[in-house]
């Protein structure tokens, strides 16, 4: 088999120069061969990959992974990065079908992604990192845990994915049949600044959603182009149906017992609830909560400072988890504990694991 090949970054742009709630696609700068923060491309198996590395892989610094949720890129993570990278060589991908990574007619699961960010991983040279998910990014690097776990040196989970059936109605009905003929015309440009008029008012009504709204338009103005929403519609259909959620990541969470676990939730999300995070922390034992009152979906971007101060306190104050094939093998014999299994039951109501 060949090896995957580089593509050089002909045409680099960087996540730092855009503020959040940017508009549409990512604008593409002249190149900026000094920018560490410059997004670069690599193939693999036929598809371009874009992700952010903020400096060598060389075992100077631990190396972190930032994982995006749908809808997004690694843009979302502007905010912190630069912080971040002053003591970590930071991973920022473009998942498949999302930003400047390719958007072919693909397999979009969360044990996909996984597979894929595996991937991306060895070709850099990261051996262990330690995995920061964001929303369907949680869900992923949940699933990169589970699947490879000598990989992974602690789990962060921010808003994340998988805990629960609850999310918010308007993802359910983009998940239903028909959604793909209908989204065309949503997506117009006329609609688009329709929607953005409207949006003032529904700020000044306030609500829950309205904590998060200027993030969620920049997401809906990147599905103007067709390959954009193929992708998010396979993404999304992938994990969640008119119900609901229907993968969940909490029935294997137990395994996480030896892994440094931090959950990171906003107080006034409306999308994966709340009430999601003291079941995620019920689920994972050892697991480390912190609340950001004023925030919704994306805690990194209502208070990036705290979020960075929050990780890195964490960060300082763990050690990374080492696999050990014999605990994995005693504790997936004992099975989860009775919390732990009643946060699973909770959540379940007819969820799917997110392996089937």
């Amino acid at each position: 088999m060949a090896p995957p090949q580089q593509t050089e970054p002909s045409v680099p742009t960087s996540p730092v120069a855009h503020s959040r709630g940017s508009r549409g696609s990512r604008a593409i700068p002249a190149p900026r061969t000094d920018d560490p923060f410059a997004l670069r491309f690599r193939t693999l198996h036929g598809y371009r990959r874009a992700y952010v590395q903020t400096g060598p892989i060389d075992g100077t610094k631990p190396v972190l992974l930032l994982v995006h949720g749908i809808g997004q890129d690694s843009s979302t993570w502007s905010e912190v990065l630069p912080d971040l990278a002053r003591d970590h060589v930071v991973i920022a991908p473009d998942l498949l079908g999302h930003g400047a990574s390719a958007k072919p007619r693909a397999d979009y699961a969360v044990g996909a992604y996984a597979c894929g960010l595996r991937d991306l991983l060895t070709v850099l040279g990261a051996d262990r990192v330690t995995v920061v998910g964001h929303s369907l990014g949680g869900g992923v690097a949940m699933q990169f845990a589970y699947q490879f776990p000598e990989r992974c040196e602690r789990l962060v989970l921010v808003s994340s994915g998988g805990a629960g059936r609850e999310v918010h109605p308007l993802l359910r009905l983009a998940s239903l049949p028909g959604a793909e003929l209908v989204m065309p015309f949503a997506t117009a440009a006329p609609l688009r600044r329709l929607t953005r008029l409207l949006s003032g008012v529904v700020a000044k009504v306030g609500g829950e959603f309205t904590q998060d709204l200027e993030f969620m338009l920049a997401s809906y103005d990147k599905l103007a182009r067709t390959t954009s929403r193929r992708a998010f519609l396979r993404t999304l259909r992938s994990v969640v149906d008119v119900h609901g959620q229907v993968v969940t990541g909490l029935d294997r969470c137990y395994l996480a017992a030896g892994v440094p676990t931090l959950l990171v939730w906003g107080a006034r999300d409306g999308v994966t609830p709340f009430a999601h995070a003291a079941r995620a922390q019920d689920a994972m034992p050892g697991s480390t909560l912190e609340v950001f009152e004023q925030a919704g979906h994306f805690p990194h971007h209502s208070d990036p400072a705290r979020f960075v101060q929050v990780l890195r306190e964490f960060l300082g104050s763990t050690e990374p988890a080492l696999y050990d094939r014999e605990l994995w093998r005693r504790q997936l014999l004992a099975g989860p504990s009775p919390v732990a299994e009643q946060a699973r039951q909770d959540a379940d109501g007819g969820l799917a694991s997110s392996g089937s």
